[in-house]
């Protein structure tokens, strides 16, 4: 039994299919097939079932990769340790950020971490929780910014910063006179939203449902960018709510609509999540100290009220 063994039939269970994890593995498939055989025959197991399509995991298979990811993590804990002991931060590391996150937060940190660590290679993908979840537990991303709470077992949670909310008003909404905001002030029909599948707009849902029921069949009005919700909002057809970073490069025209909650003014907490398996540790302790350390003091909101990003 070796270590590349386990690696293929981690990818062999990942993909479902024997040639599509010889091309992700960069081996070809009878190299890969050869090596899953070998050791199928050593532990005299299926671990595939190969009658079937796409390709299933047999019962003690599934024990088995289960298995196999721990060893290969562990496996690939010796080189962490040698990098720690020599005080090396490099290599690839692979970023997720959540889409609602990534265009304010990327520009703020992205300059400064490339020049104070020139030898990691960073590669960011923009993702949605849940994606990013599922990566970090396959092990393709080795760590993700995201809002939280998560509470996942098997993922760790650093928070960097807290985000407040802030509403975005036209000046002939029901709300446009009013100086702060409370979020009982909110008509959940009447706030515009992102699309399904953004935590942001989860995070929403929860504040408004906090205080009052909802009826899902109101929302109407959905949309993949705070841009196109803030023009919606332009246009009459509702208020809308913003987190607080992207409320700094609007230009002074739209400023005036923006109206902050009285404190303490609800608020999502974003942090830096990656596999209790620490693998990579060094480096995403660099980036945990960059990112924090650059917007630290473009929010400076300490009286906030942490809105779930699930919504439960």
């Amino acid at each position: 039994m070796t270590i590349t063994q386990l690696q293929y039939v981690l990818a062999v269970a990942e993909y479902q299919n024997f040639t599509l994890a010889a091309e992700k593995s960069f081996v070809t498939q009878p190299t890969l097939s050869m090596q899953v055989q070998k050791l199928e025959d050593e532990l005299d197991i299926l671990i595939f079932d190969r009658s079937k399509k796409p390709i299933t995991i047999t019962e003690v298979g599934a024990k088995i990769v289960a298995q196999a990811k721990n060893i290969v993590n562990e496996a690939n804990r010796i080189k962490d340790i040698v990098d720690q002991e020599k005080g090396f931060i490099g290599g690839e590391f692979t970023l997720g950020i959540i889409p609602t996150i990534m265009p304010t937060l990327l520009p703020m940190f992205l300059k400064t971490f490339i020049k104070k660590y020139p030898k990691v290679n960073l590669i960011i993908k923009e993702q949605n929780t849940e994606n990013l979840i599922r990566n970090l537990q396959d092990g393709h991303i080795d760590a993700a910014i995201a809002a939280t709470p998560l509470e996942i077992e098997f993922i760790k949670e650093r928070p960097l910063y807290y985000e407040p909310f802030v509403g975005y008003v036209p000046p002939n909404h029901r709300l446009g006179k009013l100086s702060e905001l409370v979020p009982e002030d909110l008509e959940i029909s009447d706030v515009l939203l992102l699309r399904d599948g953004h935590c942001f707009r989860d995070g929403v849902i929860n504040l408004c449902n906090a205080t009052k029921n909802y009826d899902e069949e109101h929302f109407q009005l959905q949309s993949g960018s705070f841009e196109t919700l803030i023009n919606l909002s332009n246009e009459g057809l509702g208020m809308t709510l913003l987190p607080f970073l992207n409320t700094i490069e609007l230009d002074d025209k739209k400023k005036q609509n923006l109206k902050f909650f009285k404190n303490p003014s609800p608020a999502r907490e974003v942090s830096l999540i990656y596999h209790k398996s620490e693998l990579k540790v060094q480096i995403t302790e660099a980036l945990y100290d960059v990112i924090a350390s650059v917007v630290r003091g473009a929010i400076a909101f300490q009286d906030v009220k942490i809105i779930s990003p699930l919504n439960k």
